[in-house]
């Protein structure tokens, strides 16, 4: 009998349950997608209930068990890992008290109250106000404790989603450090809840107590009990490990541990990120994130709505794919890769900024998105083409600042999420990176590096240097071409990177006449 460890993934639009073997390879797998991924009782809201996810987790979890392949009795650990800045309150039976408030929710605090003491003063001086008060404006916590009171009150713990699914498996109130990505008091230098002089406690007015016991990576957050057992099919007593957040799961399931490979992510929001054992802000006040990789860093730089903007297009304009693709039984995506064989790098002048949503810092608040170059020549599949051109030149400046940051070249470029199924996609990667630009052996990394997280936790593995070399390889690899290498670098060069700069006036003029 294999041994084998349990993956749970909660991502956006899915929620999956995976079993691997201690190889890194794909036993079986179940995915439940999230079709309503959240609701929206307001503009701009995104909700969805807790016990959604949960009911999803179990679905997938008894899904799996049908699988003739999957022996129950071989799991040797669970992990849990999930998107990010996702929160849920609990009252004092574990029950939720509300909704939990989705990643992608864009409320904002009303009343925001001045930072006291020398944090105000250090702030001005350092030129980040507008960021704290972004902080402060888009805390959850505080939106609820304003809004809300009578909620506010009576929550006993105030968690992320990762914290509930692992609360649900084994009645612990414990959550990965790694998963503590949000607009909470965390201090990501050190890797510990902030000390009680620290800035974000007058931003978020949470009382630690609230908040769960945190676990490094690898370490034990419990065991599966008996309801979590009789509910999902897992065996009672096996032990659950800490994990991270998926960007982080993802980055430790590409294989990138070292500080010259960097793991480019093409999922809803699109990431390049580096694992690092120095604490080194991409942007000043923004932090790196914790590592799954133990006392280490992920160094990101995020396009917020990255790969979304491709589900976007297809519900606006792939009307045509998306009826083909239910008659064929293929992906849209597939159709639209088809489609832009055969149009030419620099999608013949069609160029896209990809700040379809704006920043904190980079881009700025005022930023949006936009399009230029159109001529009568240009179609739905240059547009789709320029997309996916816009993305890869967004994630190939924030290459630049990572590398600029750490003084560190990067030396090898792991591509991940579900854009890396894209020939169409890795090639321009390659070509406008002009790197080699590598797909992992499975398009699963984020469970992946949760899988990896348990073998080392439970000793399979002795370090996660001897882990990844077990459970991680790669597949194909897209070699850039000289001739588009070209083309590319001087439309980065002379298009892309002046297209913020002249446009940002226009931005901030929009962002006043319609604020």
């Amino acid at each position: 009998m294999t041994d084998t460890i349990l993956s749970i993934d909660n991502g956006t639009q899915s929620l999956r349950a995976i079993l691997f073997d201690l190889s890194g390879n794909i036993i079986a797998k179940s995915q439940v997608p999230l079709l309503d991924a959240y609701f929206s009782d307001q503009p701009e809201w995104n909700e969805q209930h807790p016990h959604h996810f949960w009911d999803s987790l179990c679905r997938a979890c008894n899904n799996l068990w049908q699988d003739p392949k999957v022996d129950r009795s071989s799991i040797k650990a669970v992990s849990v890992t999930t998107m990010r800045n996702t929160v849920i309150n609990l009252d004092e039976n574990g029950e939720s008290l509300r909704p939990a408030i989705i990643w992608t929710d864009k409320r904002k605090v009303k009343k925001i109250k001045p930072i006291t003491g020398l944090w105000k003063y250090a702030f001005k001086i350092a030129g980040v106000e507008e960021t704290v008060q972004n902080f402060q404006a888009s805390c959850q916590a505080a939106w609820i404790a304003e809004n809300q009171p009578e909620i506010w009150n009576k929550t006993h713990k105030y968690l992320l989603l990762s914290g509930y699914l692992n609360f649900k498996l084994t009645g612990e109130y414990k959550d990965s450090l790694a998963s503590q990505v949000g607009y909470i008091p965390f201090d990501y230098k050190k890797h510990q809840w902030a000390k009680d002089s620290d800035w974000k406690w007058q931003a978020a007015p949470i009382e630690k107590n609230k908040l769960p016991d945190l676990v490094k990576p690898g370490g034990l957050i419990g065991e599966i009990n008996e309801a979590a057992a009789l509910a999902t099919g897992i065996p009672i007593k096996v032990p659950v490990i800490s994990a991270g957040a998926d960007k982080s799961s993802e980055v430790l399931g590409s294989g990138c541990i070292h500080d010259n490979q960097a793991c480019l992510s093409y999922g809803t929001t699109a990431t390049i990120n580096v694992t690092s054992s120095k604490y080194i802000e991409p942007i000043q006040l923004v932090p790196p994130y914790p590592s799954n990789v133990s006392n280490a860093y992920t160094i990101e730089y995020q396009i917020y709505r990255g790969y979304w903007m491709v589900s976007w297009f297809k519900e606006q304009f792939g009307h045509l794919e998306r009826d083909l693709s239910e008659k064929m039984g293929v992906a849209a995506e597939q159709l639209f890769d088809e489609a832009v064989v055969d149009i030419p790098p620099g999608s013949d002048g069609l160029m896209l900024q990809p700040y379809w949503s704006p920043g904190v810092k980079i881009p700025g608040p005022e930023a949006r998105g936009a399009i230029i170059g159109f001529s009568d020549v240009h179609t739905r599949a240059h547009v789709y083409r320029a997309i996916l051109e816009g993305i890869a030149y967004g994630l190939r400046e924030g290459m630049e600042s990572i590398e600029k940051r750490t003084k560190q070249p990067i030396k090898e470029l792991i591509v991940s999420g579900g854009g890396s199924q894209s020939s169409v996609a890795m090639q321009l990667t390659a070509d406008i990176f002009n790197m080699p630009a590598i797909r992992p052996h499975t398009y699963e990394t984020s469970a992946l590096g949760a899988a990896i997280n348990a073998a080392v936790g439970v000793g399979v593995y002795s370090d996660y240097q001897e882990a990844v070399q077990a459970m991680c390889r790669h597949r194909e690899t897209f070699e850039p071409i000289p001739e588009n290498v070209a083309l590319y670098e001087n439309l980065y060069k002379e298009g892309y990177k002046k297209m913020y700069k002249q446009l940002k006036p226009i931005y901030q003029k929009f962002r006043e006449l319609l604020h």
